[in-house]
């Protein structure tokens, strides 16, 4: 699932580590706070079918780039595999962050859950001060093999 982020953002696989924040990169509680107010967002846009808030909390290039129905569209797949990402909110997720092209901030990893992982890649731009949604994908990640 992906919204208004470079072709490269996608979600991934969980790093090794469970935190690495690098340099010019915000700190580790900023970080957390990012991931959970987004999948909080997104959680209660697939629960009501309304993509508006979550497009409203993304940074202007980000609402320019999708409309409430495209954001409902793209995730549509996620709603139609009965995914709950409320889950999320009660689990501390394991993930990298990093500055990177354009001054964004990436911030990658996943949600140790079963039986699937949640798998997340989010990009934030700093609009006045404050992170803003840029770009957002969010998938169950396969199983590891041998389980």
């Amino acid at each position: 699932m992906l919204a208004a982020a470079p072709a490269g953002a996608r979600a991934q696989g969980a790093p090794a580590q469970a935190i690495t924040v690098q340099a010019g990169a915000p700190d580790s509680q900023t970080a957390a706070k990012l991931i959970w107010s987004t999948m909080a967002a997104l959680d209660q846009a697939n629960r009501t079918g309304n993509y508006s808030v979550l497009r409203d909390l993304g940074s202007p290039g980000f609402q320019a780039n999708n409309s409430a129905a495209t954001l409902g569209g793209i995730f549509q797949a996620l709603r139609a595999e009965q995914i709950d990402l409320g889950n999320t909110l009660v689990v501390i997720p394991i993930y990298q962050a990093g500055i990177v092209q354009n001054n964004l901030l990436r911030i990658r990893g996943s949600f140790p859950l079963r039986p699937a992982q949640i798998g997340f890649d989010l990009l934030f731009q700093s609009v006045n001060g404050q992170w803003r949604l840029f770009g957002i994908a969010v998938a169950p990640l396969p199983a590891p093999v041998g389980r």
